[in-house]
C-alpha cells in the first residue's frame, strides 16, 4: 500500500512540475559551470550537462570558464625619467573557481579590467623609458604577477599580459632618432679606425719582410706592372726602387767632386766683380 501511495505522490508531483518545466530544467555547456543558490545560500557549482532546479526556491548563475582576451585601453603615464607616454596592453585571464567569481566580486570581467589599468599606470611610473622599450618581457612578467595577485581571491587566473604599443611624444622620437644616428656614425668611425690600424700592422709586417728579403720588392714591382698592364693604359709608370739608384750615387758624387777640384772650386774662371763707380757727378 505504501509503495502505491509513493508512486501516486510522485505522479502528482510530476504533474505539478509540468507547467514549471521551462523554469526548472537547466543545460550547462562543457565550458560553463552553473553556480546554484537555494534561498540565497550557495549550494555549489554544477555542470556540464542537464539538471533540474527547484523554481522560485533555487537560482542558477552561469560562469564561462574559457580564456578571456581583454584589451586594456591606452593609459597615459609619466615614466621614472619624466617622459610622458601612452601605453595599451592586452590581458588573458580565465575563471578557475566559479563560486568565488560569483560570490566575491560583482563583475569579475570589469574588476579585472580596472585592476589592469591601474597596475599598468603604476608599473610604468616605476620604469625608465629605456627599460620600457628594451626590457618589454620583464615588464610583462611584472604586470602579470601583480594583476594575478589581485584577482586570485576572485577565482580569476591571469595567464598572460602583453604591452602592445608605446606612443612617444614627437620631440622624444626626434631626439631618439638623432641619438641612433650618432651611435651609428660612432660605430662606423670605430670600424674604419680599426681597419686602418689592422692595415698599418700588415703593411709594417710586409715592410719588415721586404727589408729582410730585397728580392721581394722587385717581385712586388713586377706584380704592380702586371696589374697596370691589364687595364690597357697608354701610359705605364715604372717605379724604380730606391736601392737601385743608391748603387750609382757614390760614383756620381765622386765624379762631381773631381770636377770641382779640377776647375779650382765652384767659382773658378769667373770674372771678378766690378767695383761700383765713385765720384760720379
Amino acid at each position: 500500500m505504501s509503495r502505491v501511495m509513493q508512486v501516486v505522490l510522485m505522479g502528482v508531483g510530476y504533474l505539478l512540475l509540468i507547467p514549471l518545466a521551462p523554469f526548472a530544467v537547466r543545460i550547462v555547456s562543457e565550458y560553463e559551470r552553473g553556480v546554484i543558490f537555494r534561498l540565497g545560500r550557495l549550494q555549489g557549482a554544477r555542470g556540464p550537462g542537464l539538471f533540474i532546479i527547484l523554481p522560485i526556491v533555487e537560482r542558477m548563475v552561469k560562469v564561462d570558464l574559457r580564456t578571456v582576451t581583454m584589451d586594456v585601453p591606452s593609459q597615459e603615464a609619466i615614466t621614472k625619467d619624466n617622459v610622458t607616454v601612452r601605453v595599451n596592453a592586452v590581458v588573458y585571464f580565465q575563471v578557475m573557481d566559479p563560486e568565488n567569481a560569483v560570490v566575491k566580486v560583482v563583475d569579475h570581467v570589469r574588476a579585472t579590467s580596472q585592476i589592469s589599468q591601474t597596475t599598468l599606470r603604476s608599473v610604468l611610473g616605476q620604469s625608465l623609458l629605456d627599460e620600457l622599450l628594451s626590457e618589454r618581457e620583464q615588464i610583462n612578467q611584472s604586470l602579470q604577477h601583480i594583476i594575478d595577485e589581485q584577482t586570485e581571491p576572485w577565482g580569476v587566473k591571469v595567464t598572460v599580459v602583453e604591452v602592445k604599443d608605446v606612443e612617444l611624444p614627437q620631440g622624444m622620437q626626434r631626439a631618439m632618432a638623432r641619438q641612433a644616428e650618432a651611435e651609428r656614425e660612432r660605430r662606423a668611425k670605430v670600424i674604419n679606425a680599426e681597419g686602418e690600424y689592422q692595415a698599418a700592422e700588415r703593411l709594417s709586417e710586409a715592410g719588415r719582410v721586404m727589408t729582410s728579403q730585397p728580392g721581394t720588392l722587385q717581385l712586388r714591382v713586377l706584380q704592380t706592372l702586371s696589374e697596370i698592364a691589364t687595364e690597357r693604359n697608354s701610359v705605364i709608370v715604372f717605379p724604380v726602387p730606391v736601392d737601385l739608384i743608391a748603387q750609382f750615387l757614390p760614383g756620381v758624387q765622386a765624379q762631381a767632386a773631381q770636377s770641382i777640384a779640377d776647375t779650382g772650386g765652384p767659382h773658378a774662371g769667373a770674372s771678378p766683380p766690378t767695383p761700383p763707380p765713385t765720384g760720379a757727378t
